[in-house]
């Protein structure tokens, strides 16, 4: 088997540039709890898998990993929820935290009810329903 199919992602890091910002965004706007909180790093429970954000300069420094500001905003965190009068509530709830959405959810192209926002360092999030038919574009596993 490969890598890949041997081995599930348990954590999604995500390198920021304000780390006091990142976890009050995400423990008092989002809703998750602090499990680990080191210089420079922090990580949280929630539903699924964890999140984890790293301080840039902390991983520069200490692993020689560097990420350029603003890089983040290739990253796109997905959150599945169970139907579009769901994330329609979730979306009121987050937006009344204060959570700046780019636009109202809406059907998409793709057979599913989305939301979008960003987080303090540029971070895409998704919530996502699949309307009536699910997911689009299902292919056969060999």
């Amino acid at each position: 088997m490969s890598f890949a199919q041997l081995h599930a992602i348990r954590d999604v890091c995500i390198l920021v540039t304000d780390i006091e910002a990142s976890i009050r965004f995400y423990t008092e706007m989002l809703g998750f709890k602090l499990k680990h909180r080191a210089p420079g790093f922090a990580d949280f429970t929630g539903a699924g898998l964890t999140l984890a954000l790293w301080e840039r300069d902390h991983i520069a420094r200490h692993a020689d990993v560097r990420v350029s500001p603003g890089s983040a905003s290739a990253v796109l965190i997905a959150v599945l929820v169970d139907s579009p009068a769901e994330l329609d509530r979730i979306h009121d709830d987050l937006k009344a935290r204060g959570v700046a959405f780019l636009n109202p959810p809406r059907a998409y192209a793709w057979n599913a009810h989305c939301a979008y926002f960003h987080g303090p360092d540029g971070e895409t999030w998704e919530l996502y329903a699949w309307l009536e038919g699910g997911a689009p574009g299902k292919v056969d596993a060999a």
